[in-house]
C-alpha cells in the first residue's frame, strides 16, 4: 500500500519521508494496513511557511470567520462519525460505545462550539482602554501552533481536533498538528473534513496541516523555529522535557501537560459512613479506560485503623476479580511494568495482581494495587511518586495525622487532588487542617470526588505545578482560559483611532465587554 499523503499548504502530497511507521491494533498486537510517513525536515519547514503565510492573513480576518470554520467542522465530524470511532476503535482498542461514540465524539464537538461561540463573541481579548492615557490593549493570536496530541485520547485531545485545537485556532493561530503514531489514521479522517471546512469558511489554506511524526531532533527543531508562535504538547515527561529545553531556548512558549498521581485522601469519617461506596468508585475511576488517564487516581493516602484495612482489603479483592483491560500500546505497557517494578524494588508491598493470560495476543499488564507506608513515602517522596499510567494504584498508609500532612508536604505538582470526608462534619477539623497543605500542590481541588472526569467549562482548571504542566499558570480544558496560551498582548500608546484595531476604538458596535478606564462595560469608550 502507498504511503499517506501529508497535509501541508491545503493540499495532501507525498511526504519527503525519512522513514515510514503502521499503527497497531492493541487488541490483537497487529499491524494495521496503512502506512504513514516520518517527515524529514523539508516537511517541517514547507509546513512552517505556509502557516506563517496563513497567520498573516488571518490576523486580518474576523472571528465570525473562524467560528464558522469551528462550527462547520463540528458538524463535518458528526457526519462522519461512524467512520471516525470504527478507526480510532481500531487504534486504541477503545469501544466503540460508550466510550467513543458517546462521550468523547460529542465531547469532541462540544468543545469545538464553545470555541467558535468564543472566536465569535471576542470578549477572550479582554480589550483594556485607558482613555486619561490614551494607552489600549487587547490579546490576539501568537503566531503558528504546533499540536502535539497524546495517545488517550484519539478524538477530544486529538492533534488536530481536540482541546489544543480548538484553541489555538478559535484564537486567529494556524495549526500543525503532528499526529500521535497510536492513532495516525483517527487523526487523518480529522484533518480531511478540516480541510473542507477550512474552504468552506474562506479561511487560509494552511489554517490546518498535519504531519505524522517527526525525529526527536526534527520535533525539537520545530517547537524552536522562529516562524512558530506556540506549542501545546500532551505526552510523557521525558519527551515533554527535551521540547521543552528546545523551546525555552529560543524564547518560545510552549504549554505542557506532563503525569500526575492525583492523590486522594480518604479520611476515617468517610471510610466509616459509606466504605462500601468508596470501594467502588475507587475501582471505577483507577480502572476506567485501563487506568490511561492523567487524571486516574495514583495515589490514596489513609490513616491506618481499622476501618481502613478493611476498606483496602476490599479494594484488594476487587482489583483481583476485576477483568484486565487493554493498553494502548506496547510502550504503555513496558512503562507501567518497569513503574511497578521500580516500587517494588523500593519495598511496596502488592496487594493485589489479576491475571492476563492472553498477554501474547494483546497489550495488558495485570491489575495492581501496591502499598507503601508514610515513612516511607516521606523518606524517598520522588521515587514513591512514579507515574503509573495504566490500571495500577498506591496505597500510602500513615500512622496518624501528622504523617498525613508530612505526605502532603511533599507532593510535586499535580492536576488534581482529592479529599474525601464524613458528610456529617466528623472529618470536618482534620479537613481543615489537611485541605491548605493539599492545595498548593494541585491544579484542581475535588472533595467527595474521584478526579477522573474534566469537565469542559469555563471554570475548568486541566492544569497545575510542575510537573503536572510546564506552567501552572494556564489550563488546557475551559474556554476562554485556554485561549490565552495561545496569544500575545498588543498594546497600543496614542495610536490614532483609524489606525487601531476595531476592537480597541471608541465605538463598540458588536457590545464585546472591554475594561474602560478600570471598570468592564459594552458600551462605547
Amino acid at each position: 500500500m502507498a504511503i499517506r499523503p501529508v497535509l501541508i499548504d491545503g493540499a495532501w502530497r507525498a511526504s519527503n519521508a525519512a522513514g515510514t511507521f503502521r499503527a497497531e491494533n492493541p487488541a490483537t498486537r497487529e499491524p494495521l494496513a496503512d502506512e504513514y510517513p516520518v517527515s524529514a525536515w523539508t516537511d517541517c519547514d514547507a509546513a512552517l511557511t505556509a502557516a506563517a503565510a496563513a497567520h498573516r492573513e488571518l490576523r486580518l480576518g474576523s472571528g465570525e470567520a473562524i467560528a464558522t470554520f469551528l462550527e462547520r467542522y463540528a458538524e463535518r465530524i458528526e457526519r462522519r462519525a461512524a467512520e471516525i470511532v470504527d478507526l480510532a476503535h481500531l487504534e486504541t482498542a477503545y469501544p466503540k460505545s460508550p466510550r467513543l461514540a458517546d462521550v468523547e465524539l460529542p465531547r469532541t464537538t462540544n468543545q469545538l462550539r464553545q470555541a467558535a461561540a468564543a472566536a465569535r463573541d471576542g470578549a477572550w481579548q479582554r480589550a483594556t482602554i485607558d482613555r486619561k492615557l490614551n494607552i489600549r490593549s487587547r490579546h490576539t493570536s501568537i503566531g503558528p501552533v504546533c499540536v502535539f496530541g497524546p495517545n488517550n485520547f484519539p478524538l477530544a485531545f486529538g492533534s488536530a481536533s481536540g482541546g489544543d485545537f480548538a484553541a489555538a485556532i478559535a484564537a486567529g493561530n494556524p495549526v500543525i498538528a503532528k499526529a500521535n503514531t497510536s492513532h495516525p489514521g483517527t487523526t487523518r479522517l480529522f484533518a480531511e473534513e478540516a480541510l473542507q471546512a477550512v474552504e468552506g469558511a474562506g479561511l487560509p489554506r494552511a489554517t490546518v496541516q498535519l504531519l505524522y511524526r517527526t525525529s526527536h531532533e526534527d520535533g525539537e527543531r520545530l517547537v524552536s523555529d522562529p516562524r512558530v508562535g506556540a506549542t501545546g504538547y500532551t505526552g510523557s515527561r521525558s519527551a515533554g522535557l527535551k521540547l521543552k529545553v528546545a523551546a525555552d531556548k529560543a524564547g518560545k512558549p510552549i504549554y505542557l501537560e506532563l503525569s500526575s498521581v492525583n492523590p486522594v485522601v480518604v479520611l476515617p469519617g468517610a471510610i466509616a459512613e459509606r466504605r462500601e461506596k468508596l470501594v467502588g468508585e475507587f475501582l471505577a475511576s483507577v480502572l476506567m479506560g485501563t487506568g490511561q488517564f492523567c487524571t486516574n487516581p495514583g495515589l490514596v493516602v489513609v490513616i491506618d485503623h481499622d476501618a481502613s484495612r478493611t476498606f483496602i482489603a476490599e479494594v484488594a479483592a476487587r482489583f483481583t476479580d476485576a477483568p484486565t483491560g487493554t493498553l494502548l500500546s506496547v510502550g504503555v505497557g513496558k512503562s507501567l511494568a518497569a513503574g511497578v517494578a521500580k516500587l517494588k524494588a523500593a519495598g511496596a508491598e502488592v496487594l493485589a495482581a489479576s491475571t492476563c493470560s492472553d498477554a501474547d495476543k494483546r497489550y495488558c499488564f495485570p491489575n495492581t494495587l501496591l502499598r507503601t507506608t508514610a515513612a516511607r513515602f516521606v523518606a524517598d517522596s520522588e521515587l514513591w511518586q512514579t507515574e503509573l499510567f495504566g490500571n495500577a494504584s498506591l496505597f500510602v498508609v500513615a500512622k496518624n495525622e501528622d504523617e498525613v500532612g508530612q505526605v502532603l508536604d511533599r507532593l510535586e505538582g499535580n492536576l488534581t487532588g482529592c479529599i474525601y470526608s464524613d458528610t456529617q462534619g466528623s472529618d470536618d477539623a482534620l479537613y481543615d487542617r489537611l485541605a491548605p497543605r493539599l492545595r498548593p500542590h494541585v491544579g484542581r481541588l475535588l472533595n467527595d470526588k474521584m478526579p477522573t472526569g474534566v469537565a469542559v467549562s469555563p471554570a475548568m482548571n486541566h492544569g497545575g505545578p510542575y510537573p503536572a504542566t510546564g506552567h501552572s499558570g494556564f489550563t488546557a480544558v475551559g474556554l476562554p482560559a485556554a485561549m490565552w496560551r495561545f496569544a500575545a498582548l498588543e498594546c497600543y500608546d496614542n495610536v490614532r483611532e483609524h489606525r487601531l484595531p476595531a476592537v480597541l476604538r471608541d465605538k463598540n458596535p458588536t457590545g464585546m465587554w472591554r475594561m474602560i478606564d478600570g471598570a468592564w462595560t459594552q458600551g462605547d469608550a
